[in-house]
C-alpha cells in the first residue's frame, strides 16, 4: 500500500495576494517532476507547417502596438 496524503479542499481565493499565490505554488511544487536535463534539437524550417491563426486573433495582434511604444 502506498502512503497517500489527502488534502482538504481549500476555497479559491480569487482576490488573493502575492503571499497566497506563493503558498499555492509551494503546495503544488512537490507534484511537479523536473527532468534532469532538457535537450532541444534544431528543427528544419521546412518541417514547421500547418500552423493556422484564426482571423480574429490575427486582427487582434495586428491592432497591438509594437513593443516599446
Amino acid at each position: 500500500m502506498t502512503n497517500l496524503k489527502i488534502h482538504a479542499a481549500v476555497p479559491a481565493d480569487l482576490e488573493g495576494d502575492l503571499a497566497s499565490l506563493r503558498g499555492d505554488c509551494a503546495r503544488m511544487a512537490p507534484h511537479w517532476v523536473v527532468p534532469d536535463r532538457i535537450v532541444s534539437l534544431p528543427v528544419s524550417p521546412s518541417l514547421i507547417h500547418g500552423v493556422t491563426v484564426p482571423q480574429a486573433s490575427a486582427r487582434l495582434l495586428d491592432a497591438m502596438s509594437e513593443y516599446g511604444d
